[in-house]
């Protein structure tokens, strides 16, 4: 009876690590196939990049971005809806400038790299559309090329985001004009919709203003709010009552997370 008591729980166990990884890997990026592409790197003082950019997130290092992150392209950038996504990186078919071996890093989307149409696009114009090209932190970019290098070709593909704590619900505006920025977003990082919800209220779709800010012109004040955001992998992810009803515009509040 022991025997058949532990093998019970022992298949329970099984059943529910297998389930958990299946899950996981549900989620994971299904396409591994590397595209080509070309980086450089923007110098800064502490070897991370601009803290404000095209995605609004402002201070890089308070979002948890830090310091691997980049820049793209308006090919790659997509009207800002790539904001927050991740993709893998690696130097390849340069030998003078790729570290050996081409270790890859992992980037996250936090800028856009304007196109520089006096520049021919081999020449300066790395950023001019239909080009393909990441401006990476300086900490990024020496963790697959020498700093040295000016220019260097890369392979790049989409890549899970791993993050730390929940996502983040900054609220903005005025009265009668919510905005929030939505950062910290895990697995592929693009957020593609999102609904807001008061106590006195339905679920309400909120609209894109640039970034990763979003929008919807109705008095929320003096009500909790609950959020429900939707990835670019089809996931959904609802968190309740995320601010206090006495929530005041400038203020952060965390919810779940993917």
């Amino acid at each position: 009876m022991e025997t058949l008591k532990i093998t019970i729980v022992c298949s329970v166990l099984l059943y529910r690590c297998s389930s958990a990884a299946a899950d996981d890997e549900e989620w994971k990026f299904t396409d591994e196939e590397w595209k080509s592409a070309t980086a450089t790197y923007t110098k800064d003082a502490n070897g991370s990049i601009m803290t404000e950019g095209a995605c609004g997130y402002g201070d890089l290092h308070k979002t948890n971005y830090g310091k691997y992150i980049s820049g793209l392209s308006t090919m790659l950038f997509n009207k800002g809806s790539t904001c927050g996504s991740c993709f893998e990186l690696r130097c390849v078919d340069h030998i003078l400038w790729c570290l050996p071996g081409s270790p890859s890093i992992v980037v996250t989307a936090a800028d856009f790299c304007p196109p520089n149409y006096g520049l021919p696009a081999d020449y300066g114009g790395w950023c001019n559309f239909p080009r393909e090209h990441f401006e990476m932190s300086e900490a990024a970019f020496t963790e697959i090329a020498q700093r040295k290098a000016d220019i260097v070709p890369v392979q790049y593909r989409r890549a899970n985001c791993y993050r730390l704590e929940g996502i983040r619900f900054t609220l903005m505006g005025n009265a009668n004009f919510n905005q929030v920025l939505i950062t910290n977003v895990g697995l592929d990082g693009e957020v593609v919709a999102v609904k807001i919800k008061g106590s006195k209220t339905g679920w309400m779709p909120m609209a894109r203003n640039w970034g990763q800010y979003w929008q919807c012109s109705i008095n929320l004040k003096e009500q909790p709010l609950s959020f429900e955001v939707t990835i670019s992998s089809g996931r959904t992810l609802t968190s309740y009552n995320v601010a206090p009803a006495n929530w005041q515009f400038g203020q952060t509040f965390e919810g779940k997370q993917f």
